[in-house]
């Protein structure tokens, strides 16, 4: 184990055993609840953050691993949770310190993670596990810091449920509706697949009323509050093991109320209009991606987080066209609908890595329901 990996934190700790599917076995010290914990191995670009990402719902099931080497130099804040406890499944650094510097802290990572019982391991190589993602593809992988047996740690993570076909945002969806504010502007549904809650903040502080709504709930219901707009958040899984939300997002777009996806909102809004999702071999999970306005032709700094993508292909030229597009690797991010009033990003407008780029998209869907007449008509005839 590195030195200085060890250093910083607590030497009273047990050892920690990383154990990937593929058979590649690390062996560090344990962070946080001792414990076994498995899930898809995937990695955060993200220099700051972490615990922004630990408690975004959309990583639920996956173990993450930071690129950046010094985790939790500022503790952990109240402040900074986007849900109510961790999503994560296990978390992988390279170096945690014990000893953290921040006067809003309210706890050390390493007390935050026990109290929510969140496994973890330092003082692996992070820099050789990211290069070995990149090479063999995100895969399936156990921590253990009870279990010490290599080949029986490698045997549960192969046998750990894929992420494939998995479906998970009942998981991590309300359990009933709620409202999150009131104000003077439309008047918003949310439905909850593992919604962040700076998306609700950032509709929030536009004034708009909003009520989120559990992923489940029939659309009637919905459409019974009248709302002016609705959105169909993020969240974790496949989007295509997911037939009831798939037809929620057809009659959500049928209805003539404009309709706003954010990640898997946005592969939902898709595959409801014939368009098809592929799992990514890598994903993308970071605070510095460029993506293009193809309308403006700017050039935005993005917060991401998916592991599925849209198929461009697949979309029909009477549906949508591509309004985002990744310059990393020319995927799609942003579709603008022709059949109704509705538009969805691949990525999140509502996290700040600009740090305010892409903050405009809310406004546009507000835009986009001031303009609306009933019933509804083309949204997009280009």
């Amino acid at each position: 184990m590195p030195q200085d990996a060890a250093a910083s934190h607590d030497s009273s700790a047990p050892p920690a055993t990383l154990a990937l599917a593929d058979g590649t076995v690390v062996h560090g010290t344990a962070i946080g609840h001792v414990g076994l914990t498995g899930g898809e191995l995937c990695f955060n670009t993200s220099m700051t953050g972490y615990q922004e990402i630990m408690t975004d719902p959309s990583y639920a099931g996956q173990l993450m691993m930071m690129t950046y080497p010094h985790i939790g130099n500022y503790a952990a804040s109240d402040e900074d949770m986007e849900a109510e406890r961790p999503m994560i499944a296990g978390f992988i650094v390279r170096s945690f310190t014990a000893d953290p510097s921040n006067p809003q802290a309210t706890e050390t990572l390493d007390a935050f993670m026990k109290r929510y019982e969140l496994v973890g391991i330092t003082g692996v190589d992070t820099r050789m596990l990211v290069r070995h993602i990149r090479e063999k593809g995100v895969m399936n992988a156990v921590i253990s810091s009870t279990e010490m047996d290599e080949a029986a740690l490698v045997e549960k993570a192969q046998a750990w449920p894929s992420m494939e076909g998995l479906e998970l945002a009942s998981r991590v969806s309300v359990d009933a509706p709620y409202t999150y504010a009131e104000g003077d502007g439309p008047r918003i549904a949310v439905y909850d697949f593992g919604v962040k809650q700076n998306i609700l903040r950032s509709f929030a502080a536009r004034g708009c009323t909003v009520r989120v709504w559990p992923g489940e709930t029939p659309f009637a219901e919905v459409q019974a509050w009248q709302p002016d707009g609705l959105f169909l958040s993020n969240g974790p899984g496949d989007p295509r093991a997911m037939p009831d939300a798939i037809e929620t997002a057809r009659a959500a777009c049928a209805s003539g109320t404009p309709v706003f996806g954010i990640c898997l909102g946005h592969q939902l809004m898709a595959l409801a209009h014939g368009a098809d999702v592929y799992k990514m071999f890598v994903g993308h999970r970071g605070a510095n991606h460029p993506v293009q306005n193809l309308d403006t032709q700017r050039v935005e700094v993005t917060t991401q987080n998916h592991g599925f993508a849209v198929v461009e292909e697949s979309i029909g030229d009477d549906v949508a066209r591509v309004t985002h597009r990744n310059l990393n690797d020319e995927t799609v991010e942003g579709l603008r609908f022709k059949q109704f009033a509705g538009l969805s990003l691949q990525y999140h407008p509502e996290a700040s890595p600009g740090p305010h780029d892409s903050h405009y998209l809310f406004g546009e869907f507000l835009d986009l329901i001031e303009a609306v007449e009933q019933p509804a008509g083309p949204a997009d005839p280009s």
